[in-house]
């Protein structure tokens, strides 16, 4: 049996983009849409299929397993660095997902060029997870509401909880 060596960042990505995936996907298809390599896709399935985050034929999300590890695990085993006010694209309660319904927390910002907010910096998910965010729309909504989860406050995390079973949880599996 092979060794479990934990959880990467990108793992997140790689089940949120199946989940919000209709029909059926290819390892191809997965690392074009989230910049990493095929192996690594192959490597993210088999840690996510040992965590139970993902069904034994690494096809299904296990929709209740995912949603309690953002809850609860995502915060401590990922949590964002913290950099100085930064040139970016807006994130967590600032993105646009999440701005709508939080006032007043200030701006939060991925560090990149092309972003066109101004605000206190924090590291992104995984290297490339502000291209993947700047080309699709959808996983931008879901990598900023994982933002949320990992700095936000109580009242935060639970309206970001909601929007993500919203977003995912009638495409996934339970």
């Amino acid at each position: 049996m092979k060794q479990h060596k934990g959880m990467r960042p990108h793992d997140i990505a790689v089940l949120l983009k199946i989940a919000i995936t209709e029909g059926t996907w290819m390892s191809k298809d997965l690392s074009d849409a989230l910049k990493i390599s095929q192996a690594e896709i192959s490597y993210s399935l088999n840690r996510s299929a040992t965590a139970g985050l993902i069904d034994h034929t690494k096809r299904k999300v296990m929709r209740n397993a995912l949603l309690e590890f953002i809850r609860y695990g995502l915060p401590y085993i990922f949590p964002p660095e913290k950099g100085p006010m930064a040139k970016g694209v807006p994130t967590a309660f600032s993105a646009p997902v999440m701005s709508s319904q939080i006032v007043g927390s200030g701006i939060v910002v991925w560090p990149h060029m092309q972003g066109n907010a101004r605000g206190e910096s924090i590291s992104p998910l995984y290297p490339n997870a502000v291209d993947v965010a700047l080309q699709d729309e959808q996983m931008y909504d879901l990598l900023a509401l994982i933002d949320v989860m990992r700095i936000g406050k109580v009242r935060e995390k639970e309206i970001a909880i909601k929007q993500l079973k919203n977003l995912i949880g009638n495409k996934i599996h339970a």
